[in-house]
């Protein structure tokens, strides 16, 4: 695990948690980013390599998710970024598929296609192989993309390819909780 990288123990409700109360069964993360965007009438699109739809699967877990998650991408081949997104050849060819300057395209790509308030995007390598010493296996970035901000995350995982994927979606779960959580606080300060 990467010194960018957050983790909670199982069933722990994060600090200071975004729509407490909302929930009378163990905490989950998918949950409380949902009752998070109803509760401000926003939607949710993503854009996924690496996590080949995990990310996807895990909001699309919470009963009543189609309320806010519109939904997502998975391109995993370099084709489908440029032809699905329209993410950039020229940034494909200088910074490569897994580089934070491709996950930003993806995550506006996906914001804009889905028409979504709040998107984000995943991609690194998941292994076993395809790393290199630049970029090794398990290099993951994160892109919040949003009408008040792009928040970008890079970790570094050492696990296997599940792990690895498994990791990287939490990951940006953790990143759109966190801006949630964020966006919130600036909504109380505003009143």
């Amino acid at each position: 695990m990467g010194p960018d990288s957050h983790r909670r123990p199982a069933g722990a409700r994060p600090p200071g948690g975004i729509g407490e109360g909302h929930l009378t069964t163990r905490w989950s993360l998918e949950a409380e980013i949902g009752q998070a965007l109803l509760g401000r009438g926003w939607t949710l699109a993503v854009a996924e390599s690496c996590t080949g739809g995990l990310l996807s699967h895990r909001l699309t877990n919470v009963p009543g998710s189609s309320r806010y998650f519109l939904g997502g991408v998975v391109s995993y081949a370099n084709e489908a970024k440029r032809r699905l997104l329209g993410v950039d050849a020229e940034t494909l060819a200088t910074h490569g598929a897994v580089s934070p300057q491709t996950a930003r395209e993806m995550a506006q790509a996906a914001r804009h296609l889905f028409q979504a308030d709040v998107a984000v995007a995943v991609t690194g390598i998941a292994g076993p192989g395809g790393g290199t010493p630049q970029k090794p296996v398990g290099l993951v970035f994160l892109h919040l993309s949003a009408p008040d901000a792009e928040w970008s995350e890079r970790h570094q995982w050492a696990g296997g390819r599940e792990a690895n994927k498994a990791q990287s979606a939490e990951a940006a779960l953790l990143l759109l909780w966190r801006y949630l959580k964020a966006s919130s606080q600036r909504g109380k300060q505003g009143k």
